[in-house]
């Protein structure tokens, strides 16, 4: 593979004239980093302990640079889906994209010729572009659920691994569907998802491709990713299966006048079936601000899994397949030829006029932002890995970066993902740096941060109930008014560690549209909420969340 090159915002050879302002907003934030030009290039600066493990001692972890991505892109290589590999690239390299992953669709078609063929594509592009992160993916039909992103680093067997897991252990090529309550092969076909991370865990373990990672997609959209499925997919291997979308796709899909009268944001105008999950309410069938509830609500789903005291990270992505208001249409079928003895559509055509979609382009609207101290696939994997993430719609910020420390200690303190040791009773700060959105969004709107909630829940071990989706004491203990602050600027709110090991994660949003989150004001007073069918502006409803810090406490 060709030598990874800097993206040009990183890259000292390119002079400041040369950048856009995102790319100007990007430097500044690398170089208060510490880890522009060759210290960004080759990692920066580091005690040997972190260098090894990266997690320092006493809490104090390295500078990060996040580099911002979509891992849930689709192109001609999904039967369901219309662009062109190139296309797809060069939207994400337009809207500031770092990294991406194509996860096509499993089919057959896909498995027996379109995999290969877009592997192709994919080293002809990194060799063209050095300067951009391209994975290969699949999105793979769990066994008795929905969908995830699967993904391995570049090397000999990236695409094998992807085929040869597709056949084995696809839920949609092996008819392994959720039955209804009484179907007796829903228990194996979920045994058999397991089975699959474990394998694939397994191909890293031996070497066969140097790193790969699962995310759940869309987990609420259909009701069918019960609880116990989620915590049986993350304990088969929590080193391979990370987390979840936070927020789905398609966040377009009920803008006004657009998508229809039903309409909701992400596609989740759905309803309970007889796969679903019975203990889901109604209401966890529609997104929050954009959120999937399993996300969005306060001490619920995601939050019940973080109260177990384990790593579960959230993302947010484009999952593109058909682009708002874009003109082009799929192309042609030649006689004879179709998508199972393909693996490929045709190219598409552009009409003119636009065309039905959902989507927006990768990096468009919804982004993931990564930490790591140098740039590279292998640095956004571990990035991803260890939870050093957060997340933001319609550009809302342009940095965040997030510290916890004891305050009787000195240095940086543990960010997103980490895990800080204290004793009962200590006194602790929670750092919160914001850069504030420095020019307008792809709509033309300059994003203004509005508030940031810090929400705080108690860690007590694995759960009894495998199927519990309630974290009762999580809530908001902590909102800042920002409105009408701009710049950089740190926000230092003081904890106390109780008797008890906890966790805090954060939130925000442009305050357009808020109110009693769904477990009520008490937990959560100023939360995302639904919007009116048809009725979901995503550009006027725009919301960041981070991944948690945990706090392990020792008894004084």
């Amino acid at each position: 593979m060709t030598e990874q090159q800097l993206p040009v915002w990183a890259d000292p050879a390119v002079a400041p004239a040369g950048l856009d302002a995102q790319g100007v907003s990007r430097r500044r934030l690398l170089r208060r980093a510490g880890l522009f030009g060759v210290a960004f290039a080759l990692g920066g600066a580091a005690t040997p302990a972190v260098a090894a493990t990266g997690r320092g001692f006493d809490g104090d972890d390295p500078c990060l640079a996040y580099l911002v991505g979509d891992h849930h892109v689709h192109s001609v290589y999904s039967h369901d889906a219309k662009y062109t590999f190139s296309q797809q690239a060069r939207a994400a390299a337009g809207y500031g994209l770092d990294w991406m992953v194509f996860n096509e669709h499993s089919n057959f078609g896909h498995a027996r010729y379109g995999a290969h063929l877009e592997h192709q594509e994919i080293l002809k592009a990194r060799a063209e572009n050095p300067r951009q992160l391209i994975f290969q993916g699949l999105e793979w039909y769990i066994p008795a659920a929905e969908h995830c992103t699967v993904f391995a680093a570049p090397g000999p067997h990236e695409v094998d691994l992807l085929t040869r897991f597709e056949l084995a252990y696809d839920g949609k090529l092996l008819g392994y569907d959720k039955g209804g309550a009484a179907d007796a092969d829903t228990a194996r076909n979920e045994a058999h998802a397991v089975k699959a991370v474990q394998w694939l865990a397994e191909q890293r373990r031996t070497g066969y491709v140097d790193d790969v990672l699962v995310l759940a997609n869309h987990p609420l959209r259909l009701g069918i990713d019960s609880p116990h499925e989620m915590r049986n997919w993350r304990d088969a291997a929590p080193e391979i299966m990370i987390g979840m979308e936070g927020a789905p796709g398609a966040q377009g899909a009920a803008i006004p006048g657009w998508g229809g009268s039903t309409a909701i944001r992400g596609e989740y105008q759905n309803h309970p079936s007889a796969q679903s999950w019975a203990g889901y309410p109604q209401d966890a069938y529609l997104t929050y601000g954009g959120f999937d509830w399993a996300t969005a609500t306060v001490g619920g789903l995601w939050d019940s899994m973080l109260a177990e005291g384990r790593l579960f990270s959230i993302t947010t992505n484009s999952d593109n397949h058909r682009t708002v208001f874009d003109t082009w249409k799929n192309g042609d079928w030649a006689p004879g030829r179709n998508f199972d003895n393909t693996g490929k559509l045709p190219d598409p055509v552009d009409t003119g006029t636009p065309q039905p979609g959902s989507d927006f382009w990768p990096g468009e609207f919804s982004r993931t932002h990564v930490g790591v101290t140098r740039y590279g696939y292998r640095a956004v994997m571990a990035g991803l890995r260890a939870g050093r993430v957060w997340l933001d719609h319609g550009h809302l910020l342009d940095g965040l970066d997030v510290r916890l420390k004891r305050d009787r200690d000195h240095g940086r303190g543990v960010t997103l993902g980490g895990r800080l040791r204290v004793r009962e009773g200590e006194r602790l700060t929670l750092s919160v740096t914001v850069t504030t959105a420095s020019r307008p969004n792809p709509e033309g709107i300059l994003p203004r941060l509005a508030h940031v909630d810090v929400i705080r829940g108690a860690v007590r071990g694995p759960v009894t109930d495998r199927d519990t989706w309630r974290a009762p004491d999580t809530r908001v203990v902590h909102t800042a008014d920002v409105d009408g602050r701009t710049g950089t600027y740190t926000l230092r709110i003081p904890l106390t560690a109780g008797d008890e090991s906890f966790y805090v994660r954060l939130r925000g949003s442009d305050g357009n549209r808020r109110g009693a989150g769904f477990l009520g004001a008490a937990v959560d007073p100023h939360g995302p909420i639904p919007h009116e069918p048809g009725d979901g502006d995503p550009w006027a409803d725009t919301w960041f969340y981070s991944n948690p810090v945990f706090v392990d406490v020792a008894a004084a």
